[in-house]
């Protein structure tokens, strides 16, 4: 895994290997990063990244905050609640060297603290078909996270409706993946 463009373009990201005790986290691959990053610096979505606040909601490895961060976002917090999943985000933030510009939250993306900033770009990747990200979303809302008109970018296994307070820009698959564009009200 390597971060794709930007500041950190080409460097490389720790990340699980079989048998690693966090085997079951499930990195976006370097494929359809590439193209989900692509598609929002294009231009339909204003511009994401300059200078913006970033949510990684379920960060994992943290590779979509650091991306984020590498083209242009100002501070990204990441929250995870595996013990697997910080030590990677640890791991990756002092290969970047850019503690500074982040914070990780040990904590279930469901019972949030309350925001210090809100974010205009929120990454959610939850655990496929267990119901998670609609109310994580709504954990995030409530705790201050989401600024309005945020820019949400929830992936899945399937698509997603835009749950109440947000409205759906559109669906994008790639390969097994959904991703579920959303704007916070």
């Amino acid at each position: 895994m390597r971060i794709i463009a930007g500041t950190y373009r080409g460097r490389k990201l720790a990340t699980v290997g079989k048998g690693d005790p966090g085997a079951h986290l499930r990195p976006t691959t370097d494929r359809v990063r590439e193209a989900l990053f692509n598609m929002l610096g294009g231009g339909r979505f204003g511009t994401p990244f300059d200078g913006t606040r970033v949510l990684d909601l379920f960060a994992g490895t943290g590779a979509l905050g650091l991306e984020a961060l590498s083209r242009g976002s100002a501070y990204v917090t990441f929250v995870e609640k595996g013990r697997s999943g910080q030590k990677l985000i640890r791991e990756n933030l002092s290969l970047l060297d850019c503690h500074d510009q982040a914070r990780l939250i040990g904590a279930d993306a469901l019972r949030l603290p309350a925001a210090d900033a809100p974010a205009q770009l929120v990454f959610l990747d939850p655990p496929y078909g267990k119901a998670l990200g609609e109310k994580a979303l709504a954990s995030a809302k409530t705790t201050g996270w989401i600024s309005p008109e945020a820019l949400i970018v929830w992936e899945e296994n399937a698509p997603q409706i835009a749950p109440e307070g947000f409205d759906l820009l559109e669906h994008r698959r790639y390969g097994d993946t959904t991703v579920t564009l959303l704007s916070a009200q």
